[in-house]
């Protein structure tokens, strides 16, 4: 199922809405002019890795920026146009709404701590793993459990392909 659109009217324009957008769509186009080897360094440096974070206080070598800007890094680049589309797709269908409820900073700061949720559950389930998680997903989906809890009648129109 896509959702095309909910019957929810927002009261107030959803500014944070549009600057996460906004900037997930600049971290991609910069993504996609890098060359593939800048690219992979930048995935791995600024994408989250769960082995980092783990052995970031027994090695000396890893600094806590190292091991913890990329749990709010990795929520802005994606793996693809699909992945991008797919993320602020659903982002621009209910953030509206959670926005307009939580009011612009509370939105803003309930969007990073469900990412940083993710990256932390992520990487509880998955301690040592080398490879780097990136996405917006986490972040969003926390968007949609609280649109879910917020608004449980809400109706939603869908397509289903």
């Amino acid at each position: 199922m896509i959702p095309l659109r909910d019957a929810n009217p927002s009261s107030r324009t959803p500014w944070v809405t549009f600057l996460i957008i906004g900037l997930n769509i600049l971290a991609f186009l910069y993504e996609v002019a890098l060359p593939e080897p800048r690219l992979e360094q930048l995935i791995f440096t600024m994408g989250m890795v769960p082995a980092r974070v783990t052995v970031f206080p027994a090695d000396p070598a890893i600094t806590f920026g190292d091991a913890f800007l990329p749990l709010f890094s990795s929520m802005f680049l994606h793996g693809g146009w699909l992945h991008l589309i797919g993320n602020m797709w659903f982002l621009w269908i209910f953030g509206d709404n959670i926005e307009d409820r939580l009011g612009h900073l509370r939105y803003l700061l309930f969007y990073l701590v469900c990412g940083l949720g993710a990256g932390v559950a992520h990487t509880l389930f998955n301690l040592n793993s080398t490879v780097p998680t990136i996405g917006a997903s986490g972040a969003v989906a926390g968007v949609l459990g609280g649109y879910l809890l917020l608004y449980p009648h809400a109706r939603v129109l869908t397509l289903i392909p």
